[in-house]
């Protein structure tokens, strides 16, 4: 017996957001939050919103550049927002924001960015399962989800996994520029 397509899921079934106060001990000398400690949170979000997504144990199999636009200073109050915004076979793209504002929630600034691809892993933990397609509503997510297939290839081009000459979805981009 076949096994049935799985259903789609909207991104909002499986955003996730997590708030935290910087601390002196998240910083470095200069007061501002250690890089580490926010790439950390990054993964932790990512992961919860991604394991949402699949209704599976995850692990992190890709990190995209992260960007750090604007330190996040000892005081500080971030909201770290994930949302999927593509699945393929096993695994699922997920976009995150990083915002710091002070304490009364003033001076809200967007700080950071990245995108991370997890792998949906069976009960066992030990292999890759399919997982469920993402059904973008509104033109923001279907732009994230239209541009993830590039964002694949670049990172199984930089991986090594495919040759340049066979990323169709990049090739396609540059083409469309000329």
């Amino acid at each position: 017996m076949a096994k049935q397509p799985l259903s789609p899921k909207k991104v909002s079934e499986s955003r996730t957001v997590m708030t935290e106060l910087i601390m002196p001990n998240d910083t470095n000398p200069m007061g501002n939050l250690m890089g580490g400690y926010l790439m950390r949170w990054m993964d932790i979000v990512c992961a919860i919103c991604a394991g949402k997504h699949c209704e599976a144990h995850v692990v992190t199999a890709a990190v995209d550049h992260i960007s750090f636009q604007n330190p996040i200073h000892l005081g500080d109050v971030i909201t770290l927002e994930a949302n999927v915004t593509r699945a393929f076979t096993s695994s699922v793209e997920v976009f995150v924001e990083v915002y710091a504002n002070d304490m009364k929630g003033q001076q809200a600034r967007r700080c950071n960015h990245a995108y991370f691809t997890f792998v949906a892993l069976d009960d066992k933990r030990k292999n890759p399962i399919p997982v469920p397609p993402v059904l973008p509503l509104s033109n923001e997510e279907q732009n994230l989800y239209d541009s993830a297939a590039r964002r694949r290839e670049l990172r199984l081009i930089l991986s090594g996994r495919i040759k340049p000459k066979d990323a169709t979805e990049v090739r396609k981009f540059f083409a469309d520029m000329e």
